[in-house]
């Protein structure tokens, strides 16, 4: 792979210089070991919820007779504490029905309320997305970080199916794919061919055109959680980080990259299957948009049909979601680079699932340490990726 480098892009970018990686991310990263020893961490009641937001709105917008009702844990995801709610307050009776997501101590992976905040605005007029009502990115108010977004109908999977699962995974969309797979593509398309310098991504920076820095950024935010999570040292995560360090392509023009555009991170409505909105922004970053590709066509996120034909994202065949997703992007996608981009993406889900998560279930900083446990022992899958992805790339 490495043959297929330019030799001035390799030399431009040092490969094994970890601290390159964007400013943001290293804050949260850091954050995330500072904050570690003020565990363990308590899933959030009702009266706290309320008490929280009461607080916000009157410091941030001086609302008065505030009244915040209809509080209800939202399920979905080992990431965020997540809540409906409706907030009343004097001047507005009706109210307005809203949803907090609000980090925990540590979660499955550790990111930033402004970013996710700041795509969701740059994206509003692209593609369905929840808006925007209010983001405390460092918890100076809330007394963590949390976005507030506005309530959003809508199902990420069919309510009447033969296969549901967690977080998407496993679900069968059987005659709604139909539906659903044009959306899907066509959701792909935009977000790579959205012109992020239009927009204001302050908490974003963007890797050198022409350069191996894209994957480099992404190795070093990924390798940084492992190292500093890592609860029992794994062979196969050493090598593969290793294996990607040196052999990471060069990317000719960054995108804007959703990260986890992939089954159970769409909103649907029901009878029509129209996208009412496109969730989980919170690892976008601007990179190759091979990376996106690869995270969609995983085999954890997709089906198969009774024949045995492999669908992505349970939806459309593989062959056919590449030749799609080009048409529509007009992107071209170079199979190797596609490669490398799988097995970075095996990696991620490896220091997710071996790492972070093992961590902090651990540390007991977390609301949800059952599920927590549950996807360290579905690291092995990654793993036995990692070792077939690299041996025939």
């Amino acid at each position: 792979m490495s043959d297929t480098l330019d030799a001035s892009s390799v030399q431009d970018i040092d490969i094994w210089n970890r601290d390159d990686m964007e400013p943001r991310v290293r804050e949260i990263l850091d954050r995330t070991v500072r904050d570690r020893v003020k565990g363990p961490y308590a899933a959030k009641t009702e009266a706290q919820v309320v008490a929280m937001l009461e607080n916000y709105f009157a410091v941030t917008e001086s609302l008065e007779d505030i009244v915040i009702s209809d509080v209800a844990r939202m399920a979905g995801g080992a990431s965020k504490e997540q809540f409906a709610f409706v907030l009343r307050h004097k001047g507005d009776a009706k109210g307005e029905k809203l949803v907090l997501r609000m980090d925990p101590l540590e979660a499955i992976s550790q990111t930033c309320r402004g970013r996710e905040a700041q795509v969701h605005v740059a994206f509003a007029d692209v593609l369905p997305v929840a808006s925007v009502r209010n983001v405390d990115a460092d918890g100076d108010i809330l007394g963590q970080p949390a976005i507030i977004l506005a309530f959003v109908e809508g199902v990420t999977e069919p309510t009447q199916g033969t296969g549901h699962g967690f977080s998407g995974i496993g679900t069968r969309y059987d005659e709604w794919a139909a539906k659903l797979a044009p959306q899907f593509i066509d959701a792909l398309a935009q977000v790579h061919r959205f012109d992020w310098r239009t927009a204001d991504l302050s908490y974003y920076a963007t890797p050198q055109p022409g350069t191996r820095q894209a994957a480099i950024w992404q190795i070093n935010w990924w390798s940084q959680v492992w190292w500093d999570g890592v609860v029992q040292p794994v062979a196969m995560v050493t090598y593969a980080e290793r294996w990607l360090r040196e052999n990471a392509p060069v990317c000719d023009e960054p995108v804007m990259c959703h990260s986890d555009l992939r089954l159970g991170n769409f909103m649907f409505e029901e009878p029509s299957g129209k996208f009412t909105a496109v969730l989980d922004w919170e690892l976008a970053h601007i990179g190759d948009f091979h990376e996106d590709i690869a995270w969609a066509i995983q085999r954890l996120f997709g089906t198969w049909r009774d024949d045995g034909t492999f669908l992505v994202c349970g939806l459309i065949a593989r062959d056919e979601f590449l030749r799609a997703y080009e048409a529509a992007s007009g992107n071209r996608i170079d199979p190797v680079k596609l490669r490398y981009y799988e097995v970075l993406n095996a990696y991620k889900c490896a220091v997710i699932d071996l790492g972070q998560a093992m961590r902090a279930a651990t540390e007991s900083n977390n609301h949800q340490d059952i599920i927590l446990t549950w996807l360290g022992s579905a690291g092995a899958v990654f793993l036995e990726q990692l070792v077939t992805l690299i041996r025939e790339a």
